[in-house]
């Protein structure tokens, strides 16, 4: 007897399989927090601080409350982290101070980020006299020590807002970031995808945005939150020694006020005082450091792939 073969499986199996969907950017997120929990805890972190200077200050009167004949008190359930020299609530100072250093080092690192990026593409696209100019003006940037600057500029610039410390922090400190990301550019351009693009008569403000910065979006990213840390530093140090006015309650003034007003060099009474807004700057450059990491991983495709 004869058997019949049937050749219908064998058929259906030279049709081509589906694709394979492309995860979302909000799956390959949460995929690379989960294998990297360090990274989650940097985004609390982060998350946290956030909240607290945007809605914290929010639950505190202009004008904190003192009460000389509390002072330097204890923690209690009334003062979780005890009180200054004027009898005023220490976690009640850290709430309403963070507003002013985290806005003024977001906005740092957000012209920073700019500047820089703007910059640096055009340079390294299209060469030239733009790429002299910028490239000039970079270079002298980078000449110029920012931290002094920063005191000279305080004699004739009060910072009394945040955005002009984060405008004026983002312009001395643009031109390392614009030279990082040239040297990225003039590789990138020459790859055969843009190439493609310019065969294909795509303009040159396409071709940027759409074909080069997509490439560069993870440096940007970490370099963003670097001047944001970096921003932080030089913001609570010009507080600090006492160079810009103390028109407003902030981590710098407290260290300051911690020195000067606290005695903090001769007495442990305000401990807690001083070490409340040292603990909160180690805690967002800790947020920072830990989110970097998995920040990395989650815009270079390199990485996620091995």
């Amino acid at each position: 007897m004869n058997t019949i073969v049937s050749e219908e499986p064998q058929a259906l199996s030279t049709y081509p399989s589906a694709p394979r969907r492309r995860p979302s950017a909000w799956m390959v997120a949460w995929d690379v927090l989960r294998r990297r929990p360090t990274g989650i805890l940097g985004l609390v972190i982060l998350l946290f601080f956030i909240g607290m200077a945007t809605v914290g200050p929010l639950f505190y009167p202009a004008e904190l409350p003192t009460d000389p004949l509390h002072t330097f008190a204890a923690p209690s359930a009334a003062h979780p982290l005890g009180t200054d020299f004027e009898g005023t609530d220490v976690l009640a100072l850290i709430v309403t101070g963070s507003r002013y250093v985290l806005l003024s080092a977001f906005l740092a690192g957000f012209f920073t980020a700019l500047f820089g990026t703007v910059s640096g593409l055009i340079s390294g696209y299209y060469l030239g006299v733009p790429d002299s100019i910028i490239t000039k003006l970079a270079d002298f940037v980078l000449t110029i020590p920012s931290f002094p600057l920063l005191v000279v500029l305080s004699t004739v610039w009060k910072f009394g807002s945040p955005l002009s410390m984060g405008l004026v922090l983002g312009i001395i400190g643009w031109g390392a970031l614009a030279r990082a990301i040239r040297s990225q550019v003039l590789t990138l351009r020459e790859r055969t995808f843009v190439e493609a693009a310019r065969g294909l008569g795509f303009s040159s403000v396409h071709i940027i945005v759409k074909e080069i910065f997509p490439n560069i979006t993870s440096y940007v990213a970490m370099k963003f939150l670097l001047a944001v840390t970096g921003a932080i530093y030089a913001a609570v140090a010009l507080f600090f020694l006492g160079v810009l006015p103390f028109a407003a309650n902030n981590w710098g003034v407290m260290l300051q006020f911690a020195f000067t007003q606290a005695g903090a060099m001769y007495t442990t009474q305000s401990l807690l005082y001083l070490l409340a807004p040292l603990a909160s700057i180690l805690l967002v450059t800790l947020g920072v450091v830990l989110f970097l990491d998995a920040l990395d991983e989650m815009l270079n495709p390199r990485l996620r792939k091995g």
